[in-house]
């Protein structure tokens, strides 16, 4: 089995579907009798270990994302590939090139729906546009063979629009490299705080809709005890005197670090289709605290953290006082079984690979020719 990947989300400093891309790469390049390719933008034409880069023009102020412009381009380095499936991972040009392709090559398409894209896009340009994005998202979306999504309430949102054969598929989280063996006692003097602040942690973008002013009001009212790290791009410049900022993109294993070094997790964005970092903390055994909205409902139990009333600094910093009453180190403990049950990568891929004989009409794995 062939299968090839393709998405403009893939950049240096990009978030959950490179990880997820990255991931699958790895672990289907073990796999016996599957080939995967993946097909990201770059700055020309070039191959290395079965990642393929096409040319596209890099957006200005777009932290090394690039926008392809040309379609032919996608195209005819899929029907050169002759993949035997092709999974889409954006709503832009590159998915209707690979509907393109398939006119030619005569192979499944499924469309992975990493981002809400309405949403997104009424939060920039005003909600006006909301009904033509909506309808956008039904064309494109029910050209697909299978659509995936990383939640159920994504999934729900895609059937509510009209599109049908819509499949939950969550996303996992990297084990090894988020462990509690990557706490590292001496984060709190770096920080300049005490041995026995109660450190919090949020890991991100900085972007409008993670909420950060309802962290930072949450800090005021949790007072000197507790301390916040702020860890990402474009975080606020102006913060409460118990709140530190990293303002830079982290890589994995430097996130890890702080993670596990701190007490808990605090998130209050309320519009996340899955909720990586949400699962990356509980997997260095860290609890966390998020708000009652999104996809944070269902990957947050009452085993491993605390959900909250969106937009509410109050009841944020109460869920907090509450996480440290009932015990943060054992609510952590269980958090990191809880994402080796569901979320290892072997078993998210396991499950794609379902997807993909079930579209391919595969009643036994495929072997690949060669």
């Amino acid at each position: 089995m062939h299968i090839a990947d393709i998405t403009m989300f893939y950049a240096p400093a990009s978030g959950g579907v490179r990880t997820y891309l990255d991931a699958k790469h790895r672990r289907l390049g073990v796999k016996p009798g599957i080939r995967h390719s993946l097909l990201i933008p770059g700055a020309h034409f070039g191959e290395d270990d079965g990642v393929y880069t096409v040319p596209a023009p890099a957006l200005p102020f777009g932290k090394g994302y690039r926008f392809p412009l040309r379609l032919a381009p996608w195209r005819n380095v899929l029907q050169d590939l002759q993949p035997d499936l092709i999974e889409v991972g954006d709503p832009y040009l590159t998915a209707w090139a690979a509907l393109d392709a398939r006119r030619q090559l005569d192979v499944p398409v499924i469309g992975f729906y990493h981002s809400d894209l309405p949403l997104l896009v009424g939060n920039r340009m005003g909600h006006w546009v909301t009904p033509n994005v909506d309808a956008y998202v039904r064309k494109l979306y029910g050209n697909f063979d299978r659509v995936l999504a990383p939640s159920q309430v994504m999934a729900d949102k895609l059937s509510g629009l009209g599109v049908r054969n819509v499949f939950v598929q969550p996303l996992g989280v990297d084990l090894q490299t988020f462990h509690p063996a990557a706490h590292d006692a001496a984060l709190r003097s770096e920080l300049g705080i005490a041995e026995d602040s109660r450190l919090l942690i949020f890991a991100g973008r900085g972007s409008k809709e993670k909420n950060l002013p309802v962290l930072l009001d949450c800090m005021k009212r949790l007072g000197p005890r507790y301390h916040l790290l702020l860890v990402g791009s474009s975080m606020p410049a102006s913060v409460p005197d118990n709140v530190s900022v990293i303002d830079r993109f982290c890589p994995a294993a430097q996130v890890a670090r702080l993670m596990a070094s701190a007490d808990a997790l605090i998130h209050a964005g309320d519009q996340e289709t899955f909720g990586l970092v949400i699962l990356e903390a509980m997997a260095c055994g860290i609890p966390v605290v998020a708000v009652a909205a999104g996809a944070f409902e269902e990957i947050v139990s009452e085993s491993c953290g605390l959900l909250c009333a969106p937009n509410n600094a109050q009841a944020m910093a109460n869920a907090v006082r509450e996480l440290f009453s009932r015990g943060a180190g054992v609510l952590g403990q269980q958090a990191r079984q809880h994402v080796e049950r569901h979320y290892a990568w072997d078993t998210v891929v396991d499950s794609l690979l379902g997807h993909y004989h079930a579209v391919l009409g595969d009643s036994v794995p495929r072997v690949a020719n060669g």
